[in-house]
């Protein structure tokens, strides 16, 4: 039996004076399936996130974060809820930020 191994991905982030009240991007797209997300609003504005560039999916408040764990209750094997390969997270503010920055983490599922 192989081993799944969870890996950390890079480090992805925007600092608020980037974050306008059009979508920008957040670091680069997923280059693996995403099997838990964490989104941190480390800013005094709150935001607003999507992988469209143009939908309003989710709300941020201002010094928060929200952690989505895709493959709580799944098999060690099991890909088939994960956020795809070249999912791209935008951010966009939904009141002016003045300081911090706004981060996503994302960790995969790689075999050994």
């Amino acid at each position: 039996m192989s081993a799944t191994c969870a890996i950390i991905d890079e480090l992805r982030s925007l600092a608020n004076g980037s974050i306008s009240g059009a979508y920008a991007t957040v670091g680069a797209a997923f280059e693996h399936p995403a099997r838990l997300i964490c989104i941190t609003n480390n800013t005094d504005g709150d935001m607003l996130f999507s992988t469209d560039g143009v939908t309003d999916m989710l709300f941020v408040a201002s010094r928060s974060f929200k952690l989505f764990d895709l493959t709580t209750n799944h098999g060690v094997y099991d890909a088939t809820f994960v956020l795809p390969i070249n999912t791209q997270i935008y951010v966009k503010r939904s009141t002016v930020p003045t300081t911090g920055s706004v981060y996503v983490e994302i960790i995969y599922g790689r075999g050994q």
